[in-house]
Formats: C-alpha cells, sequence, structure tokens
C-alpha cells in the first residue's frame, strides 16, 4: 500500500483549496503524494452550477466578495479572464411594511432612509458612538455571559436596526436564528469592535489604526472594491473544476469514506467504498472537509469528544428556488441586488435575488430569473412540503413583492431542497470549538477543514484551505525532521 502525505475528504472548494495549496507549494526535489476523495459524481460540494434552455443558475452558493485569497487562487488555475463582477453601486433592498426599501450603504444615506424611523436612527446613532447600557443580567448568566446576535445589536443599536437591518442579513447569510446564533461568533469582527472601542464607531477607527499594513498587490489580480460581488462566465462551478483539473488524478470521485482507523506507525488507514470496490488509502496526515455531522460520525471511534462536540452543530433545511418569468410580468425593471424579508412580514421566503440582473447572459432575452430561499431556522416546516408546494408558496411571496397582479405560474427552473443547508454559529460555538481543538491532540495528523469554522462564505471556505494547507506542511516537515534525526 502506497504512503501518501495526505488524504483530504471532501473535493468542495475548501478541501480543493488545501490541495491547491499542497501541490503547489511542493517542489520537483520534495514532492507530496496527495489524494482527493469526493463522495459525490463531481467537484466543487454545495456549489451547483447548472445550465438549460439559456438560462444559467446556481443551487448553492449564488456568488463571492472577491478576497485576497479567492482571487489569487482564480488567477492561479486560469480563469483570470473568466472572473466576472456585479455593479457594486446596485441596491440591496429589505421588505418592510409592504414596500421595498433601499438598504442606506453610507451615512447620508442613513439619514434619508424610511426604513428606519427618526427615534431609531437616534438610536442607532446614540448607540454607536458608544452609549450602550452593559451586558448584564440573568438571561446572560444563564448563557455564560455570551450575547445573542438579538441582545448584541438591541444593545449597541437599537431594536430597529436589529430587526430592519440585521435579522435579515442573518436570514440571508445562515439562514439562522438571531435569538440562537453568538454574536461573538456570527459577527466576530463587529463584536471585537465594539470590545476595543467601547462602542462601534471608536472600535472601527481604532481597529483600522492598528491594522497590519497591506501586502503589495499581486500585479496579476484583477483590482476589485469594497462592495462587489463576484462570479465567473461559467458560473460559480468553473473555480473548483479548474482546480480539479489540475490536480488531475489526485482527485477520486464516488470514493465514500467508510472507516478511519490509526496504526502504530502514527499514520492513518482511511477504508473507501468505491465503483471499484474496497479501497485502502494509507496517509501521514487526514484532513476532513466533511459536515460536522458527517465527522462526528468518522470520529467516534477515535475521539468520541470531537465526534460529541461535532454533533452538537445543527444545521437547518432550506430550499433553493429558481424561477423564471417573462419580463413583462415584472413590476418594472429590477435593477438591484435582490431583496431580504424580516420576519413578521407576512412573507415566508428569506429572501431573493436578482439573478439575471446581477451577472449577464443568465437568462434568455425578456426573461427574468429569481431565486428565492426559504426555510431556515426559524422554518422548520419546510421540510415537509413537496416541490409543488415550496414554489406555490416562493410563487405568492413574489407576487406580493415583485410581480404584477395575476401573473402565471413560472417557468421553474429547480428546487433544490438542501436538507442540511448551512451549519449555525450558535451560542456555546467556542467551547465547542474548544473542546474539538483539544480533542484532536490525541490524534496527531488529522486536520478539520468545514465551514462550521471560521466562516461559511466562499472567501472564508479558500482562506481556510490556504490555511489548513500550512499547517499540513509545517507537520509534515516536522515529521521528516524527526525521522532524519533518529
Amino acid at each position: 500500500m502506497e504512503l501518501l502525505d495526505t488524504l483530504i475528504v471532501g473535493a468542495g472548494i475548501s478541501g480543493l483549496s488545501l490541495a491547491h495549496a499542497l501541490h503547489k507549494e511542493a517542489t520537483s526535489a520534495s514532492p507530496l503524494k496527495i489524494l482527493v476523495a469526493e463522495s459525490q459524481g463531481r467537484v466543487g460540494g454545495n456549489i451547483t452550477t447548472v445550465t438549460a434552455e439559456g438560462f444559467l443558475w446556481e443551487e448553492g452558493p449564488n456568488s463571492f466578495s472577491p478576497t485576497p485569497e479567492l482571487m489569487k487562487l482564480a488567477v492561479d488555475v486560469g480563469l483570470k479572464q473568466e472572473l466576472i463582477f456585479a455593479d457594486r453601486k446596485l441596491p440591496r433592498f429589505v421588505y418592510w411594511e409592504n414596500k421595498l426599501q433601499p438598504v442606506p450603504m453610507t451615512p447620508p444615506a442613513m439619514i434619508q432612509s424610511q426604513l428606519l424611523s427618526f427615534p431609531g436612527k437616534l438610536r442607532a446613532l446614540f448607540g454607536a458612538l458608544g452609549f450602550v447600557a452593559p451586558a448584564m443580567g440573568d438571561r446572560l448568566s444563564q448563557q455564560g455571559n455570551e450575547e445573542t446576535v438579538s441582545q448584541f445589536f438591541r444593545r449597541h443599536l437599537g431594536t430597529e436596526v436589529m430587526q430592519r437591518l440585521v435579522e435579515p442579513f442573518v436570514s440571508g447569510v445562515y439562514a439562522g436564528d438571531p435569538q440562537q446564533l453568538s454574536a461573538a461568533a456570527a459577527f466576530g469582527r463587529v463584536a471585537k469592535m465594539a470590545d476595543v472601542g467601547g462602542g462601534l464607531v471608536a472600535g472601527a477607527l481604532l481597529s483600522a489604526k492598528n491594522r497590519p499594513k497591506k501586502m503589495p498587490a499581486d500585479p496579476n489580480v484583477p483590482k476589485t472594491k469594497p462592495g462587489e460581488l463576484g462570479s465567473f462566465k461559467q458560473g460559480l462551478k468553473a473555480l473548483p473544476e479548474a482546480i480539479a483539473a489540475k490536480l488531475g488524478d489526485r482527485v477520486k470521485l464516488n470514493w465514500h469514506l467508510t472507516r478511519l482507523q490509526r496504526t502504530e506507525r502514527e499514520t492513518y488507514i482511511a477504508e473507501f467504498s468505491t465503483p471499484d470496490g474496497q479501497q485502502e488509502v494509507e496517509a501521514r496526515t487526514v484532513v476532513l472537509t466533511t459536515p460536522a455531522y458527517v465527522t462526528a460520525d468518522l470520529l467516534q471511534p477515535l475521539e468520541p469528544q470531537v465526534s460529541s462536540a461535532l454533533q452538537a452543530f445543527t444545521y437547518p433545511t432550506v430550499a433553493s428556488v429558481v424561477l423564471a418569468y417573462p419580463q413583462s410580468d415584472v413590476k418594472g425593471k429590477l435593477v438591484g441586488f435582490g431583496n431580504l424579508i424580516p420576519r413578521g412580514q407576512g412573507i415566508r421566503c428569506l429572501g431573493t435575488i436578482w439573478t439575471s440582473s446581477l451577472f449577464p447572459d443568465r437568462a434568455p432575452a425578456g426573461w427574468q430569473t429569481l431565486t428565492s430561499y426559504i426555510g431556515g431556522a426559524t422554518d422548520s416546516e419546510i421540510g415537509n412540503l413537496d416541490s409543488e408546494q415550496i414554489v406555490r408558496e416562493v410563487h405568492r411571496d413574489l407576487s406580493r413583492i415583485l410581480l404584477k397582479p395575476d401573473v402565471p405560474q413560472p417557468k421553474v427552473l429547480t428546487v433544490k431542497l438542501w436538507k442540511r443547508a448551512i451549519p449555525q454559529y450558535n451560542l456555546g460555538h467556542f467551547d465547542r470549538l474548544q473542546q474539538i481543538d483539544e480533542g484532536l491532540k490525541s490524534l496527531p495528523g488529522v486536520y478539520l477543514c468545514s465551514n462550521y469554522v471560521g466562516g461559511v462564505a466562499l472567501g472564508d471556505c479558500v482562506r481556510r484551505g490556504f490555511d489548513r494547507a500550512r499547517e499540513v506542511g509545517e507537520y509534515l516537515q516536522k515529521k521528516q525532521s524527526d525521522t532524519r534525526s533518529i
């Protein structure tokens, strides 16, 4: 049995980014033997781009923020000319009291906004300047002095900002419940600002002052501006497919990991069910990029403490529903990123991305494509509906917000029900991560790299993959050094 340096389980964007970084850093004098094993018949994980009848749509993530790591990766794998970006000046909307209200993105826009009342604006201003009551109370003590997203933003910026801006954002990013999400885990940067400066404005200024100087920009990487959202001409799947093409036969599809065991040589043997029957692989290091619930089952025999912490992560059910309408059915021309919907507005959908308004060539001429999300942590019943029922719910919501009266049923491009969609960074998140880190000390060479740690966005996944690659590389170098010294 050939001994691998690194076995990566999962060919989503985290695993592929990690494999790319390891492969890139390896030299001809010191090559690394890497294998990426994927249980599905394709790479990309949750990234799911589909084309049909002149439409192109995403059933998972829809776009990315152009972080330095992600942009560098795209260029490295030959996608520089395939990058496309939505106009960052396009407005975002919140549906409040039967009207689409633009989200204020600047202080002047906040002053003029009709989304918040005058008292609500004053409350937010005073809170941002640091006139904030301390976090205290019996409930907080019962939570281990950890604030929920709802508690944190109500305390700092008031109820209106929480309900009309933060809550819909939470629904859009996490499909989560702000009364369960940890503020420090889900909004780490904002929470740190409050801790550093005593108020959000002072904290932002201090954070900017103390921020490390940026490294010189790579001239080969396109420059982007804050607020832009990116994709590729052929959709997001272009990135994982390009990485996999560079890795070649190091990527194995339809390889399902059934068992992981440790050897006396401090290596790991992984057993796979494959199209060619059972296969065994031995590796010095193993990186599990699988969801928490899958990883929990794999590690249960090896380290119950880690398995127990992983089992505590929850993943709500979310349906991604992509519908197409003739442009004549839509109220005017949709110009913007899309709309989010706070709870309590009589709308079941969490939000809608105006897909064909963002990027070119995503719909035939005369058609409007709308990608809506429904379900999440506050609507677990969505998993009990069939596809036709889900479409009816979404069409009804769109009819109230975006469509003309009495429009016929839409062209249904997809109803993708993600039974376990997005990991929730709920109260106790950091305690769970600490328990995992402590338990992994007894499994040297095993690493976890998935979106239940360090952010759920595509840019977070790429950065995390690069970070884990450095850790794996350092571990392998140390082991090699130790072997030579014996």
